[in-house]
């Protein structure tokens, strides 16, 4: 027999795990793995540390420990070692939320503003309950009841479409039935007719002529209860759109950019792909010619020349026209975003959808759009944030956004002060920021949370 070793030793239970190095935990552990990993790193960090150093303290001292506080005019800002004049914000602060909208009536561009929060707060929460009804009240009745307040409604549509876009009627003039004009509805009914018609020839083309007509049908219908809606005399004052200014006209072209432009894009990034060469033509050209030229030519055109092309008497709306070149501009843009999500899918997702029975319009709905969408979220929210700091530019047309009527405001004599032009270009820093940073950490939420990343 072989002698056991009075020497050995068998553990009877597994050695408890060590903690790990304090040098690899906690705050140093996560300094050396973030900040001082490699020497450009440790590098970076230093001069980002001197930049810190640099410009944050003189920053607070300016913005918040030297400040003026109160004050009645630019008596109080003046004097030697003066920081930032806020009491000039406070005094303008209606003006460069308002613009020249009266003061009587700024409680209805409150109630917009109130209900657009009200409707957009369910839409950002994920598990939010109700999002399809969230959704046609935010998309479909919103706009409509935001563009009755702040304009006042009865702007007589009807006599306008009538003039310039009336079919042959049987009727010889105006008829009216209840104090509905009736001629109108029926040349309406008739032109909603011809365009199902052409969308279901043009649907027939891909497969989807029944979408297609539907899709056309249910356009028309919310064009015209729009038109009712504005018809109707709610009895408020009408306020032009040349007296609106401020953060109004800047929240106003940037969600009318952004919730017209996106379903375009997706349109164009469609048509591009298109097998139809007429139908991948139009939109390469039309991608394109709007990607090719900056934002103030198309400011400049529509405002300007538009004019010139357009029958006579036909002035449309000077915002209106901004409106319209913002949407085509950014939907050139976001068409090539969404493009290149489609160009990211796999062919055996198509190959998938087809192989069990759905046709083009589901296929691209229910499979590829979706996924599509998710890979480019960043993109297109890169894209949004471009959009809402490129509503500034509208300026150059004589439409004063926020970023204008604060430039007006500094020509007031009564706040003349060397300070005061520093003091309002940090707070449209500060509000430029907050609504610039709140797009950017939601998509980095939605993203984690759709987990577009693909990280494990």
């Amino acid at each position: 027999m072989t002698a056991v070793n009075e020497f050995s030793y068998v553990r009877a239970e597994l050695e408890a795990s060590r903690p790990p190095p304090g040098s690899q935990v906690g705050v140093v552990g996560w300094m050396r793995e973030n900040l001082f990993s490699s020497i450009l790193n440790t590098i970076l960090t230093i001069v980002g540390i001197a930049l810190v150093v640099l410009i944050v303290p003189p920053l607070v001292k300016f913005l918040l420990i030297d400040a003026v506080w109160t004050g009645q005019n630019r008596e109080a800002c003046l004097g030697p070692g003066v920081g930032a004049c806020w009491p000039f914000v406070h005094a303008k602060f209606g003006q460069f939320i308002y613009g020249f909208y009266p003061g009587s009536e700024r409680w209805r561009v409150n109630i917009v503003f109130a209900l657009g929060a009200i409707l957009l707060v369910p839409l950002l929460v994920l598990s939010w309950p109700g999002k399809r009804l969230n959704a046609i009240l935010f998309f479909a009745v919103y706009p409509v009841v935001a563009f009755i307040l702040l304009t006042g409604g009865n702007i007589n549509a009807k006599a306008f479409l009538l003039e310039r876009f009336g079919f042959v009627h049987p009727f010889t003039g105006d008829v009216m039935v209840m104090g509905v004009n009736l001629t109108f509805w029926v040349d309406y009914l008739l032109t909603t007719v011809i365009f199902m018609a052409l969308a279901w020839l043009v649907g027939s083309l891909v497969g989807a002529a029944k979408g297609a007509a539907q899709t056309a049908f249910w356009i028309f219908l919310a064009l015209g209860i729009v038109i009712f809606a504005c018809d109707i005399d709610f009895g408020l004052p009408h306020v032009e759109t040349r007296q609106w200014g401020g953060l109004l006209v800047t929240l106003v072209i940037a969600v009318t950019g952004i919730v017209t432009s996106l379903p375009l894009g997706i349109l164009l990034a469609l048509g591009r792909r298109s097998k139809m060469p007429i139908v991948r033509l139009l939109c390469v050209v039309f991608i394109e010619f709007w990607r090719g030229v900056p934002l103030i030519t198309v400011l400049f055109f529509a405002t300007y020349m538009l004019p010139l092309f357009l029958p006579a008497g036909t002035n449309p709306d000077g915002l209106l026209r901004a409106l319209v070149g913002v949407a085509l501009f950014s939907a050139a843009y976001l068409a090539e975003v969404v493009r290149g999500g489609l160009q990211a899918i796999p062919k055996g997702q198509y190959e998938g959808a087809m192989a069990v029975g759905l046709t083009w319009s589901q296929m691209m709905r229910l499979i590829v759009l979706p996924q599509a969408l998710t890979l480019v979220i960043p993109s297109i929210v890169n894209s949004f944030i471009s959009l809402f700091k490129d509503t500034t530019l509208v300026l150059i047309v004589a439409i004063f956004d926020f970023l204008g009527q604060l430039r007006a405001a500094f020509t007031d004599p009564n706040w003349a002060s060397p300070v005061t032009l520093y003091t309002g270009f940090a707070f449209a820093g500060i509000v430029y920021f907050l609504f610039c940073f709140g797009m950017s950490r939601y998509s980095l939420f939605v993203e984690r949370r759709l987990n577009t990343s693909h990280r494990h």
